[in-house]
């Protein structure tokens, strides 16, 4: 297997699991600081990432770079490396919809770029078997090999560029938009003073669903800021396939409400986060 230098862009939760992974297998990982916060240098440091300060340099000494940012960065980032120059492999591994990750290959291959085609799913990767990144793409198979030492699993879905986020979009569909449902549902109980009657409803039905549902509603808060872009991505790509969009669209705007608590300490209550979804809806009449 061929030694690597791969970049990271840019290592945050998801991406410094994927670094660590790159890193098992022998490759050298490397990223680039310049306007990175804190926490990101910080857990950047931790792992030994190798600190090219600019994108510029990233792209010159790096031959695979692998992009894991929030949704709504990709096109700029994809803009930066293709700025440049960059020649090698760049895997966009982000949660967006197929058609907007295609017209984005299509700019990175008319640069000169070998482009592939990612979509992870699960949580970090720190353990085999909970994470996996589906590629697709001319080029995927050779991405592939440099997880080949685990954690990360990764699956190849042929050379067609769109498959693997199209699958990444299905699968947080249903994943990520039933969590939003189930905030949607707690704040109209809410607003409608109905909450503990629909509670104890769920309790003679399930106990163990009322405590799951809880649960999910209270710990999503801490990825809603990144999620609501997600949302929109996946309404888009309903849309696109001829489906109603609207119901993500509506995740979307949920997420938006409880992006406050991005950043704090703890896990909200419950009923702090079902404040944070009525914030600003009508008042009863």
């Amino acid at each position: 297997m061929t030694r690597r230098r791969i970049g990271i862009l840019h290592p945050g939760e998801m991406g410094i699991s994927v670094a660590a992974a790159a890193q098992k297998g022998g490759h050298t990982v490397c990223w680039a600081s310049d306007g990175r916060g804190a926490e990101t240098k910080e857990r950047a440091k931790k792992f030994s990432i190798l600190d090219l300060k600019t994108i510029d340099e990233l792209c010159k000494q790096c031959s695979v770079l692998i992009s894991v940012c929030p949704p709504h960065a990709a096109e700029d980032l994809a803009s930066q490396v293709i700025a440049a120059s960059f020649k090698g492999i760049f895997v966009d591994a982000n949660a967006i919809a197929p058609q907007r990750l295609i017209r984005i290959g299509e700019s990175m291959t008319s640069a000169g770029m070998r482009f592939v085609d990612g979509g992870i799913i699960g949580l970090p990767a720190w353990k085999p078997g909970s994470t996996w990144l589906y590629l697709s793409g001319p080029d995927a198979e050779e991405v592939a090999d440099c997880f080949s030492e685990g954690p990360l699993e990764t699956e190849v879905l042929g050379a067609e560029i769109g498959k693997a986020s199209a699958l990444k979009m299905c699968y947080a569909a249903y994943t990520k938009g039933t969590a939003a449902l189930l905030c949607g549902i707690l704040g109209t109980a809410e607003s409608l003073g109905v909450r503990e009657d629909l509670f104890n409803q769920w309790k003679r039905e399930d106990e163990k669903f009322l405590d799951d549902s809880i649960s999910r509603v209270r710990f999503v808060t801490s990825k809603a800021w990144r999620w609501s872009g997600e949302m929109d991505e996946i309404s888009r790509t309903f849309s696109e396939a001829g489906m109603p969009g609207e119901f993500h669209a509506a995740a979307a705007e949920i997420y938006r409400r409880l992006a406050q608590f991005k950043g704090t300490p703890g896990t909200p209550t419950l009923e702090e986060v079902l404040a944070a979804l009525l914030q600003g809806a009508p008042e009863n009449v």
